[in-house]
């Protein structure tokens, strides 16, 4: 299977990142048995449901140091900079990052830590993806309605992979609508997965709200689940006004994915992340970091 490559933003260098079971899904997705054990199994809410439970138990704990020497964790950006400390994984997992580690810009900034994809327009997103995995922000929001607000606007996709940091965040100042579920499954957000077939979005369990802003318009923010990810936690209160950066929530252990939708003509995404999508790669970004002109 394919190595994935992004780039670091602030150097412009060309990486590759260490994907987490490569070989296993490189089975589950290519494979005729793999992708059988998929959809009979791992796409279910009680696999993930199970994984989420276990990360919750004392037993879990003992992965913590492993989990941050294998993915070169510095845990004294970290409140709890002491891995004895944490109860359990996801106790460590979504651990909270301390405020001066991630400052926040002006304009509209990126809402989590990840690897970030851009597209000015709708229309731009499958260009990016294999064809024959069509994405429509109707399927995607299950509603046309709202669906029609955001069709010709810009589009944001941030991906947490699992050592990122966890917590995600206000991408603008503005208040915050009551948030919507959508029930679905939990295929894997790897990029190894969505460029197999980007309808994963469209299938997955989702939680959005909209962000009504004074300069930004409306900004639809979605959180999407995928593979172990056991839960999606608001921690904001609904229909408040909330200040850029301020913590909405986190994703308990698993790989995540937060989408924004923008109304046409409303932002003007930074030309770095449209041109290194056009490349077909993914950059480097951190919770914080301007994603406008």
């Amino acid at each position: 299977m394919e190595s994935i490559q992004y780039i670091e933003r602030n150097s412009g260098d060309i990486l590759e990142e260490h994907v987490p079971s490569k070989g296993m899904l490189k089975w589950l997705y290519s494979s005729l048995l793999g992708k059988a054990s998929l959809h009979l199994l791992f796409k279910r809410k009680i696999f993930s449901a199970l994984g989420g439970w276990y990360m919750n138990t004392r037993l879990s704990k003992k992965r913590i140091d492993n989990f941050i020497l294998a993915n070169k964790i510095d845990l004294s950006n970290y409140i709890i900079s002491d891995s004895k400390l944490y109860k359990n994984f996801n106790d460590f997992f979504y651990r909270k990052i301390k405020a001066e580690i991630r400052p926040i810009a002006n304009g509209i900034v990126s809402p989590a830590d990840g690897k970030l994809l851009a597209f000015q327009t709708i229309k731009d997103v499958n260009s990016f993806f294999v064809k024959g995995s069509e994405f429509t922000v109707e399927s995607f929001l299950n509603d046309k309605e709202l669906a029609d607000k955001y069709a010709d606007g810009a589009m944001l996709i941030v991906r947490l992979a699992p050592a990122d940091y966890h917590r995600f965040h206000f991408p603008a100042d503005g208040k915050i609508s009551k948030s919507k579920r959508i029930k679905g499954n939990y295929f894997s957000v790897s990029p190894l997965a969505l460029r197999k077939n980007l309808e994963i979005f469209c299938q997955n369990h989702r939680v959005y709200s909209t962000l009504s802003t004074k300069k930004f318009g409306k900004i639809l923010i979605c959180e999407v689940g995928a593979t172990l990810v056991g839960s999606i936690i608001q921690t904001t209160a609904e229909n408040t006004h909330v200040k850029s950066g301020d913590e909405k929530g986190y994703f308990a252990f698993g790989g995540s994915t937060i989408v924004l939708l923008f109304e046409k003509g409303k932002v003007n995404l930074a030309q770095d992340l449209l041109d290194n999508t056009k490349n077909g790669l993914e950059t480097s970004i951190m919770m914080g970091e301007s994603i406008n002109q």
